[in-house]
């Protein structure tokens, strides 16, 4: 009959099993979803291309461009957007921007400018709450799987604090999704938009000749806020994919962590048992010894 030493670690073998089993099927599923999210990413990118094109080619036709949502302002009111996920377990992937985006709020209030806060993502609006930041704004359940809505819902808000002139600029803290093992947290301006720059090859290349109806300017004040939902959505989708990865590389590196200790454990286990049975050898060849002597 085993001990309670060993009853008490195979006990903990079976916990750290169950544990392991978890790890690995949130390893599976980051997996699948890195791939549908790799995919939505290079889908979205045509029309980003292709938008920026026809900005370059109006820039083209009128010599430069010029809108409110263009032009630079006295920076006295910084928004900052700072976009996480809704679950943790993803290793170091919301602290990082966490930290980048908190780092920016302190070095805007120590320029004397108004800081407003926006957040995507449970864990940003967590740590910023908790930590006493007043938050303007949340979404929430946006960035397991961005639509072009939740884009659309992000960049109307932006646009409608930089049109009130409640923000002279808007920065946000993403993460950029380099491959499945490097995510890098980044600072991603939105507003006032950078217009694509006109380069050669545009021109060169593949020359395109529009008539506009109406003007290119209003053709232009159209197209900006596309533009600037388009711009944000992409970055969504880079964040989706940076937090499958992250979490995929976490719950790999957990389930290995779980294998290792199963083995270790098993290990104390069987030494525990074979230090038992010489125990229970010893006691029965002394007490047969004791018997013949007697």
């Amino acid at each position: 009959m085993a001990s309670a030493e060993v009853r008490q670690i195979r006990r903990r073998i079976k916990s750290v099993e169950s544990t392991m089993k978890i790890t690995r099927a949130m390893e599976l599923i980051a997996t699948a979803r890195i791939g549908r999210a790799q995919v939505r990413v290079a889908q979205a990118k045509p029309y980003t291309e292709k938008m920026n094109a026809v900005i370059a080619n109006i820039a083209s036709e009128t010599g430069s461009l010029s809108h409110p949502l263009l032009e630079r302002r006295d920076a006295k009111a910084a928004g900052v957007l700072v976009v996480t996920s809704d679950r943790g377990l993803a290793g170091g992937y919301n602290s990082s921007v966490i930290r980048i985006a908190e780092a920016a709020v302190r070095r805007h209030q120590a320029e004397g400018k108004l800081v407003r806060l926006y957040t995507v993502g449970a864990k940003a609006q967590a740590y910023f709450r908790y930590r006493k930041y007043q938050i303007d704004h949340v979404w929430l359940n946006v960035t397991d799987t961005p639509t072009y809505a939740d884009a659309r819902s992000v960049a109307n808000i932006l646009l409608d604090e930089y049109a009130t002139e409640r923000v002279d600029a808007v920065e946000a803290y993403t993460t950029e999704y380099v491959s499945a093992l490097t995510q890098t947290a980044i600072r991603w301006p939105i507003l006032p938009i950078e217009p694509p720059r006109v380069t050669g090859d545009i021109d060169a290349s593949a020359p395109v000749s529009y008539t506009y109806e109406p003007s290119p300017e209003e053709i232009l004040g159209r197209l900006l806020p596309r533009y600037l939902e388009g711009t944000v959505f992409g970055m969504l989708l880079e964040a989706s994919a940076s937090e499958h990865a992250a979490r995929r590389r976490a719950m790999k590196a957990a389930t290995e962590n779980a294998e290792e200790l199963t083995r270790l454990l098993t290990r104390e286990a069987n030494q525990a048992r074979q230090a038992e049975i010489t125990t229970e050898i010893s006691e029965i060849v002394g007490g047969a010894e004791a018997l013949s002597g007697g």
